[in-house]
């Protein structure tokens, strides 16, 4: 489960950050794609696993999960595709070249007030 080794990251990351702000965090903001290889929920239980005994053990993870876009150079237009087939709902073209849909990535971090 590399989810926890994940979590255990995302715990040390906002443990330095909240030391060096001098404040609690209250939720940290991810975003993640289906081809990250992270399984969203998967991810929440090891982080509440990985923070039990932090100063985190309050906060919230709120996951985003960003769905996988290809460009349809057929459109010339980004879209939407169903993974794998990764062909354009629009015209039926495959559409190979992945621009979304991997992400694992912070994007913000709240502290409280």
């Amino acid at each position: 489960m590399h989810e926890l080794s994940i979590a255990m990251s995302l715990v040390e990351m906002a443990e330095e950050e909240a030391e060096r702000r001098r404040s609690n965090i209250a939720v940290i903001h991810l975003r993640v794609g289906p081809l990250s290889g992270v399984v969203p929920q998967a991810l929440r239980s090891a982080y509440e696993l990985a923070c039990e005994n932090s100063e985190l053990r309050h906060t919230e993870l709120r996951i985003e999960v960003v769905p996988v876009a290809a460009f349809c150079s057929t459109c010339s237009a980004e879209r939407e595709v169903a993974f794998p087939e990764l062909h354009c709902p629009i015209c039926g073209a495959a559409a190979p070249e992945v621009v979304r849909g991997r992400e694992l990535e912070v994007v913000a971090l709240e502290f409280e007030s």
